[in-house]
């Protein structure tokens, strides 16, 4: 659903959403309560129109959420120098590169 909602251009309705599952899709019933739900978790976004269906946006950006997703991994670590150290060696070099440039940028005065 978050898939769906990231590359649209506009907000969708619950009907549009439906439509990027394949056969068999879920009940459309469905798709509006885990829309809910990530609603409540502030994951989407939710907007009244008053002539036209509600519609839901992602409330963040695909990398916003997992950039928020690794920040949460990371707190729930026991050991977050083994974790990162762990991570890190599992990058590809270009990756890897990106990350030292980031590093970079935010060390510089």
């Amino acid at each position: 659903m978050l898939e769906a909602l990231w590359t649209a251009d506009a907000g969708l309705t619950a009907r549009q959403v439906l439509e990027v599952f394949d056969e068999p899709r879920p009940a459309l019933t469905t798709v509006l309560t885990v829309l809910d739900r990530l609603g409540r978790k502030g994951t989407v976004v939710r907007e009244q129109h008053d002539d036209a269906p509600l519609t839901f946006h992602a409330a963040h950006s695909r990398e916003d959420h997992t950039a928020s997703l690794m920040a949460n991994a990371l707190a729930a670590s026991s050991d977050r120098e083994a974790a990162l150290l762990q991570f890190t060696g599992s990058l590809a070099s270009g990756d890897l590169e990106v990350l030292r440039r980031a590093i970079d940028s935010r060390t510089r005065p």
